[in-house]
């Protein structure tokens, strides 16, 4: 609100500028018009009538007929009129000044001609040539006169046009200045609006994508505007109870997996002295059933210890042992105890390892359990006389590890979920697997513990790749 009342109140200074300006503008000219125009006019008029007085006086003088004497008082009276309008018109002292002397030069040019016209009158001698000297005197003082007076009018005519072209020339710079600053304030405040709401938009979606990955960071500090910052709160609130709700669930599962294990190991040991015929002879039957029991234990046992070795790495309580190791050895060792699963399913595993491998400080164990999976994983999903490629090679800053098969390859939708745990991705077609889903999820807090990274790339019908680096 604050923005947008800024913003009025720009666009209003500009407005309110720009009028104040055309009220300038628009006094000057009707100053003009009113003042400097109106003497203008008055002196042509006043011009006409003087002359026009000259010569009803010289008529009258020369003929005596009271006609002319008549129109030569009405010429006056006009005369006398206009100049009491200039008298009232002119705004500064030179015209004062002009307008004062034309008025006394009048007055004394009217009295030669009354005293004139009486001794016309009374047809008494006197001297004509005396009295036409001094009225062409008056006349050509009175010319003169309204001549200056419309000098200066034209002068401030010149001068006010320029002042008014001159205050447009520089208001126009003036509003295009503003104009530009208003636009510049106003883009700013608007992106500045937009950035307010659109930011803790973009930080919540991102929060959104890393919930959506089971990272719960309840951390969005949003203080403005305050509908985003109670959404933010909201968001909060939202994000502790499913931190809550997931520390419950990896409680339950740690719980129930550390109660489950010892029992399954019970019958799992029950299970392989009854085959081995501690407790009596069995039938062949018996020791098939036993068979399957024991395995479905000892597969039931495997899960038990990978959700215990899970909750341990999400709890940050997972124990490693870092070591310089040789990598090259650590993959050989994988490829062989995996080797037998392969050709069961008469199938390759090639292995291209670069000799100049560095020693890395890593926990043997641990690397050795990631890559049993994504070998284990590229066997399991590869159909028979398929092909799985284990590669090794040395980077710049670390060692990278990649795994490839030929299998029905990973939708892409799921390329970014498979390292979930619980996320299982059935294979098409007959060699679909089912996995625990916690393999991947395992491999990933591994190869992040040792500062690496994991990831997959597949496209259906061309197998998969599974990449891990570790740095050097």
């Amino acid at each position: 609100m604050i923005a947008y009342c800024l913003i009025v109140l720009l666009v209003t200074s500009v407005s309110v500028f720009a009028i104040l300006k055309l009220r300038e503008f628009n006094a000057g000219t009707q100053h003009i018009l009113r003042v400097d125009s109106r003497i203008v006019d008055f002196e042509e008029d006043l011009t006409r009538l003087i002359l026009s007085q000259v010569r009803f006086e010289k008529k009258y003088m020369i003929t005596g007929d009271p006609s002319f004497y008549e129109q030569f008082q009405s010429a006056s009276d006009e005369f006398k009129k206009g100049l009491l309008e200039v008298r009232h018109l002119v705004d500064t002292v030179p015209k004062r000044e002009t307008a004062e002397r034309l008025a006394q030069t009048y007055e004394k040019y009217q009295f030669l001609v009354e005293e004139e016209a009486s001794r016309v009158k009374s047809k008494q001698p006197y001297a004509v040539k005396g009295y036409e000297r001094e009225k062409e005197k008056m006349v050509d003082a009175i010319l003169a006169g309204l001549e200056t007076l419309e000098g200066y009018s034209r002068k401030d005519i010149a001068r006010r046009m320029r002042e008014l072209r001159e205050g447009a020339n520089s208001a126009q710079r003036l509003a295009i200045v503003i104009a530009g600053v208003a636009f510049l304030f106003v883009l700013g405040t608007s992106i500045f609006i937009t950035r307010s709401i659109t930011k803790p938009l973009s930080l919540l979606m991102d929060q959104t994508r890393e919930i959506a990955r089971g990272v719960f960071k309840c951390d969005s500090k949003v203080t403005s505007p305050p509908e985003m910052a109670e959404l933010a709160q909201a968001f909060n609130s939202m994000c502790d109870r499913l931190l809550a709700v997931d520390k419950m669930k990896s409680d339950f599962f740690s719980t129930m997996s550390h109660e489950l294990r010892t029992p399954l190991t019970s019958i799992r040991e029950g299970t392989n002295l009854l085959l081995e015929g501690i407790g009596g002879t069995t039938t062949e039957k018996q020791k098939r059933l036993l068979t399957i029991i024991s395995a479905e234990s000892n597969r039931l046992i495997g899960l038990v210890n990978s959700v215990l070795d899970l909750s341990k790495m999400e709890a940050g309580m997972m124990t490693y042992r870092f070591d310089q190791a040789d990598l090259s050895s650590l993959v050989e060792q994988a490829v062989t105890e995996i080797a037998p699963l392969a050709e069961s399913k008469k199938m390759a595993v090639e292995t291209k390892i670069d000799p100049s491998l560095p020693l890395l400080r890593i926990d043997a164990e641990k690397i050795l359990q990631v890559l049993r999976n994504l070998l284990g994983n590229a066997i399991k999903y590869t159909p028979e006389r398929g092909q799985v490629r284990v590669e090794v090679r040395t980077l710049e800053k670390g060692v990278e590890v990649s795994v490839s098969d030929t299998g029905p390859g990973i939708p892409e939708e799921h390329l970014s979920t498979i390292f979930n745990k619980f996320q299982q991705i059935s294979s098409p077609g007959p060699y679909g697997v089912k996995g625990t889903g916690l393999g991947l999820a395992i491999a990933k807090h591994i190869i992040g513990s040792h500062g690496g990274q994991i990831w997959a790339e597949s496209k259906l019908g061309r197998g998969s790749v599974f990449t891990f680096v570790l740095p050097a």
